[in-house]
């Protein structure tokens, strides 16, 4: 019998992260829901245990070093091995002030959580991701993150110019080539992924699109084959082609 695959969603309690674990979860993997509150991770869990699905809470604050250092040791008493690691958790806070009135302090915590958060916990989990053979690692970004289309008078998203969120994927795309370059020598494939605009407490619900949609490239990332991409920036497409998104 094969192994059940593994997955380790961040930000998992609520939103776009509980659906993308709930749709692995469906594609019989295990699936590790990393929540920095315990008492909602433990419940977004047995949630999903309610549907069959071998869900699992574990307490993981990406903000902080010991705590992200405590879940890896927490992780492997379980096992040595994860498939998929999908670092979700994000943050939007400042509002909508312009570049100029941005606040300093509002960009940290904003880096600390978009951009910090993922190579913290990417680097954590790395020993696990290498002795799968197989790692599929998925950088929850943004459209906003694009230059290109930040450029693009004819975009959609030209007019949300958000100096510390914006700025804050872009970066998490460039830690996405700089990861997917050191380990393709290892089997493991390193891609970003937009969501689109997915209604959820970041944005107060606003956005148009299901957390079941927004979910759905993320999951294809983290389920690539051997000869799917690796350092893209991706949003959704159709059966077997992956909708390429402009860096």
């Amino acid at each position: 019998m094969t192994p059940r695959k593994i997955a380790l969603v961040t930000g998992a309690n609520k939103g776009i992260g509980r659906e993308i674990a709930r749709q692995l979860g469906l594609k019989e993997y295990t699936v590790w829901l990393g929540c920095r509150d315990a008492e909602r991770g433990d419940k977004a869990a047995a949630e999903l245990r309610t549907e069959g699905i071998d869900a699992r809470a574990l307490r993981l604050d990406v903000t902080s070093d010991a705590s992200v250092k405590e879940a890896a040791a927490t992780f492997a008493k379980s096992g040595d091995s994860l498939d998929a690691l999908v670092n979700n958790a994000g943050v939007a806070i400042g509002g909508y002030a312009a570049p100029s009135e941005a606040s300093i302090d509002d960009m940290r915590a904003l880096y600390e959580v978009n951009a910090f958060g993922p190579v913290r916990v990417t680097q954590a989990f790395l020993p696990f991701l290498k002795k799968s053979g197989q790692g599929r690692i998925v950088m929850m970004s943004s459209s906003l993150g694009s230059i290109a289309q930040q450029l693009d008078m004819s975009s959609p998203t030209y007019g949300v110019n958000l100096l510390g969120y914006n700025s804050s994927k872009s970066a998490l795309n460039m830690i996405t080539v700089a990861f997917a370059k050191e380990l393709a020598a290892h089997g493991i494939k390193v891609n970003a992924a937009n969501p689109g605009y997915v209604g959820t407490d970041l944005n107060d619900h606003q956005g148009y699109r299901t957390v079941g949609e927004g979910a759905e490239i993320a999951v294809r990332l983290a389920t690539l084959g051997p000869m799917g991409p690796t350092a893209g920036f991706f949003h959704d497409g159709h059966a077997d082609d992956l909708g390429k998104h402009p860096w």
